[in-house]
């Protein structure tokens, strides 16, 4: 198969990827708006489950599939600074819209965990991932922290009570909209295993890096429907929802190395590369331009500063964060 037929294919799929995301954030804003469940719940788990399944399933598929384990890090870790653009310029581009909206504190409580997820990752890759290996278990001791962070993140979304600014029209049932959510994200699940197979021949036709490659092509393209879910929701200025997904989706990709670590045996899931620390390291630095714009807007009508000087602020964060997924591209 020529290479232009390949990317042809692999273009084919990430669009297919970006209709049934779209599709699924509808769904969920109606969800939202049709039940008690809050949007930080429905954003930040429910439907940042089902837009991180393309790196899961992508993840796995890399195991399985290609045989090529090492794609799972550069998948996970170019997904999760990519995620933080999207809200860097989701918030910078809609910053009035953004400054008005109802955004749970939840959030920051995710967006913390991420952080402390990172950096534990940052000193396993440090360090010989061998040397932190349960004998017994066959996995990184790393792994069994990451689901406790999860977990804890999850309890605080669940808790989250920031309800949604709009009230919803729709002739849709509740049981309807379930429905066809679910049908959307099997839809995810599909074109996600075939970009996985397109990526590996891709990686080889062009003699890339397995982490440079599953930074660049499966971790962009697998978030592409963070990407349009992220912008549909926004079109129905749904911020909490929006924010809910992208931090919600984050936290989630990181238990893929867990859910990875578990079922590759022998396999090395956390493999060391130059490119890997500096994703970590700009997700670090991004997550914390992210909390510092979220708990900025939170406390919009309390703060003193002068509205045209917070839409600078948002913007400002939103550029930096933009920057800092650049930086991490380009000093591969």
């Amino acid at each position: 198969m020529s290479l232009p037929i390949v990317f042809l294919l692999y273009f084919l799929s990430g669009a297919l990827l970006v209709y049934f995301s779209i599709k699924c954030a509808d769904y969920v804003d109606l969800l939202d708006k049709k039940t008690n469940l809050s949007g930080a719940f429905i954003g930040g788990v429910i439907l940042a489950a089902v837009t991180s399944l393309p790196e899961l399933v992508t993840s796995i598929s890399s195991i399985y599939v290609v045989k090529n384990a090492e794609l799972i890090i550069g998948n996970v870790l170019g997904s999760n600074v990519f995620n933080l653009c999207i809200f860097g310029g989701a918030t910078a581009l809609s910053v009035k819209a953004f400054s008005k909206s109802n955004v749970g504190k939840s959030h920051l409580v995710t967006i913390a965990c991420t952080v402390v997820a990172d950096l534990l990752l940052l000193a396993t890759l440090i360090f010989d991932p061998q040397i932190t290996r349960i004998p017994i278990l066959n996995v990184n001791v790393a792994s069994i922290i990451i689901l406790i962070i999860y977990f804890i993140s999850l309890r605080f979304l669940s808790n989250d009570d920031c309800q949604s600014d709009d009230d919803e029209t729709s002739p849709l049932t509740v049981k309807q909209i379930v429905i066809r959510f679910v049908l959307m994200s099997l839809g995810l699940v599909g074109m996600s295993i075939i970009v996985t197979y397109f990526t590996d021949i891709i990686q080889e036709k062009l003699n890339l890096g397995a982490s440079l490659a599953g930074a660049i092509f499966l971790g962009v393209v697998t978030s592409l429907p963070e990407l349009a879910s992220s912008i549909t929701l926004v079109r129905h200025r749904n911020f909490n929802a929006m924010v809910g997904n992208v931090v919600g989706s984050n936290m989630f990709n990181f238990t893929i190395f867990s859910i990875a670590d578990f079922i590759a045996g022998n396999t090395m899931v956390y493999v060391y590369s130059g490119h890997s620390i500096a994703m970590i390291l700009f997700g670090v630095l991004s997550s914390l331009f992210a909390i510092a714009s979220i708990s900025l807007q939170r406390k919009t009508k309390k703060s003193s500063l002068s509205s045209g000087g917070k839409n600078i602020a948002f913007i400002a964060f939103g550029i930096l964060i933009c920057v800092s997924y650049l930086a991490s591209m380009i000093l591969k």
